[in-house]
């Protein structure tokens, strides 16, 4: 790349080279010193004079070439100090950037197989002052655009930010679905959806003033951490209100609000001790976005039109034939969800950046990755180690849909199976957990030989904990925006539902609710995304249910949501949930026992013992059995009922219900 001199140097360069022009001699050596000016200024001996007494024309006296800028703008301050700029503009790949601010420094420049992009890489010194950076873009020597970077300082403590762990109770939500608080951006003139609330699949009009309206809500219930589903821009004709695929990866959707709403939100959720988990996705994007219309580069997507197996487990069979691993990982998720290429190094980074830009703009406390094993292996290894190489204790949870606790565990930070392409990511969905959870307790088929649950399958799934290099960092669920709602699976039986969430809360790793699994949302058991994602009762003027306030729920809704409220509020104090071992016992006649026991010396928790009895009648529990747990306690509270109990050799135990109890 050939260098462009600021003005003042070329003038000086014009002024000096005529000089030598009118009084040196011809000798080879000024002859070489002349052509070498000349080259670096470029222009001729009659265009130096002119320049000596005109400036050049302003950038903003023309058309301004650059239309997009990513990321818009960066922090002084990161542990890696590089970073990449993606300019877009007609046939920028033509023109030659210069940047002049103290501590910002231009490295190098690539430009790809698209001549409307330009790659420059940055560098920003520690002692870099914030405030706006120039990019001058030049033909020749004229200054034909300009762009700018803004450059900010981090918030105090930024780096070493807390994150989420067995300590919280995530709340998940869909936006258009939870809250409309702003009916002024139910429709917006230049996104092509328009409210049809009539529409299961359509947009309602949730958004995130709704949200910040109810987080009081949502921390009375005992939940420390929101799980909104993706809120960047999506612009599809229809269905675009679940967010899974993007049409700007730096833009909050405005039917939802603006990134400053986004930014008040988090801050008013942490008011009231509640992070917020951003849902992102790595590996498509949606067929509506911008550069679909104009792609970076040849390769900057994967087997146009070819569509994913979504056959999980090529990734890890050691006799799989590569056509069907490649199938699996390059194909599109939809047809309407292109697959990224993040083998593209500038892809890849663009990714990286992009998530790090959102933590670090909105002060996030955590991450959930969507369609996670989808994404290039060896990209997903340095997404995650990147990312906490700027954020040590921030906690990701990846979504691996598959039932295997082997497949889930190879995904998993610290795993042996993953030592050539070491993953760093601190926590996986359980989806083994919330099969045999499911499975355990609801009515079984006619069909089957057993008419109702049994918890022998949940006891065996947690028997291959040690699968996992970290069982306690697993996210357990009891249900999510993709599967049946909990309490239609369950046949509505409202014992079960209640033994699904004391289960959900007292296992080990960090539980995740739906939300309207408090007041017992339903939805068929046949997949329909639109009815599981249903509006939530109040969340509109116009609705004649309340669930904020329990206005027109029924007498048993209200009795869930107390419940709830009980149980969580409860489990935020009970230390030995949060990093006490699970001690369990095989279930006998369909009865499960297990203790949670924190054995750090330094904390003072009490011993947790929980009981689930899938039976439809009583049991009489021997307690004999259980010494290894009980060291002889002598009584116990039990947390649902609020009342103490003297353990003596004996418990009877109601049918179908969960008991919790501290041990005295």
């Amino acid at each position: 790349m050939k260098p462009v001199l600021p003005p003042q140097r070329r003038t000086f360069v014009c002024l000096l080279r005529s000089v030598l022009f009118v009084f040196a001699k011809p000798t080879h050596r000024l002859v070489s010193i002349f052509k070498r000016l000349l080259w670096l200024g470029k222009i001729s001996i009659l265009g130096c004079t002119l320049a000596v007494f005109s400036a050049p024309s302003p950038a903003t006296a023309q058309q301004n070439i650059v239309k997009q800028i990513e990321p818009p703008s960066w922090w002084i301050g990161m542990r890696d100090p590089k970073l990449q700029l993606m300019v877009h503009g007609e046939q920028i790949a033509q023109l030659t950037a210069q940047i002049h601010a103290p501590g910002v420094s231009l490295k190098s420049s690539y430009h790809s197989d698209n001549p409307n992009y330009l790659f420059l890489d940055l560098e920003i010194a520690e002692n870099a002052p914030p405030g706006e950076v120039g990019i001058d873009f030049f033909r020749g020597e004229e200054r034909v655009s300009h762009a700018t970077l803004q450059l900010q300082t981090r918030r105090i403590g930024s780096a070493e930010r807390s994150s989420f762990s067995a300590r919280d109770a995530i709340y998940l939500i869909v936006p258009d679905r939870f809250a409309n608080g702003d009916v002024d951006n139910d429709s917006v003139p230049n996104l092509s959806e328009s409210l049809n609330r009539q529409n299961p699949g359509g947009r309602h009009g949730g958004d995130i003033l709704g949200i910040t309206q109810h987080l009081d809500y949502i921390a009375g219930l005992g939940f420390t951490m929101l799980w909104p589903t993706p809120l960047v821009e999506n612009n599809p004709p229809n269905y675009s209100y679940h967010g899974y695929a993007a049409s700007n990866l730096y833009q909050i959707d405005a039917r939802f609000g603006s990134n400053s709403d986004y930014q008040k939100l988090v801050a008013e959720a942490r008011v009231r001790g509640i992070g917020v988990l951003q849902d992102i996705v790595l590996n498509h994007i949606g067929i509506d976005h911008w550069w679909l219309k104009d792609l970076p580069e040849k390769d900057w997507l994967n087997d146009a039109g070819k569509m994913t197996s979504h056959q999980r487990s090529t990734l890890h069979d050691i006799h799989a034939a590569r056509t069907d691993t490649e199938q699996f990982s390059n194909g599109w998720f939809t047809p309407t969800m292109p697959d990224l290429n993040q083998k593209n190094p500038r892809l890849a980074t663009y990714l990286i950046q992009n998530t790090l830009w959102w933590i670090e703009y909105a002060d996030l406390s955590g991450l959930r990755v969507d369609t996670y094993s989808y994404s290039d292996r060896a990209f997903l290894a340095k997404w995650s180690a990147r990312v906490l190489q700027e954020y040590p204790k921030m906690n990701m949870v990846g979504e691996e849909w598959s039932m295997s606790p082997a497949i889930i565990a190879s995904w998993q930070q610290g795993h042996a199976l993953s030592s050539n392409i070491p993953s760093a990511m601190p926590s996986m969905m359980d989806f083994p957990v919330y099969q045999s959870l499911i499975n355990s307790l609801k009515t079984k088929s006619p069909k089957s030989k057993t008419k109702t649950g049994d918890l022998q399958e949940l006891y065996d799934t947690l028997a291959l904990d040690f699968v996992y290099p970290h069982p306690e960092s697993l996210t357990l669920f009891e249900g999510n925006h993709d599967t049946p709602r909990l309490f239609s699976e369950l046949g509505e039986d409202l014992a079960l539902h209640k033994m699904a969430l004391v289960a959900l809360a007292t296992l080990r790793g960090i539980p995740q609710v739906f939300y309207g699994t408090e007041i017992l949302m339903r939805s068929p058991i046949k997949r329909d995304d639109g009815k599981v994602r249903a509006d939530f009762p109040g969340g509109w003027q116009e609705d004649k249910r309340n669930a904020f306030n329990g206005k027109g729920l029924s007498t048993q809704q209200k009795s869930m949501q107390d419940f709830v409220r009980r149980l969580f509020q409860w489990r935020k104090t009970a230390a030995s949930l949060h990093h006490g071992k699970m001690l369990h016992f095989v279930p006998e006649q369909n009865l499960y026992v297990y203790f949670r026991i924190d054995e750090q010396e330094e904390v003072q928790s009490k011993t947790v013992m929980v009981i689930l009895n899938r039976n439809e009648h009583p049991i009489e529990l021997d307690l004999g059995r259980f010494k290894e747990g009980l060291k002889n306690s002598p009584a116990a509270y039990e947390v649902l009922t609020q009342s103490m109990i003297t353990l003596k050799k004996t418990l009877t135990v109601a049918a179908k219900s969960a008991q919790i109890f501290e041990l005295q």
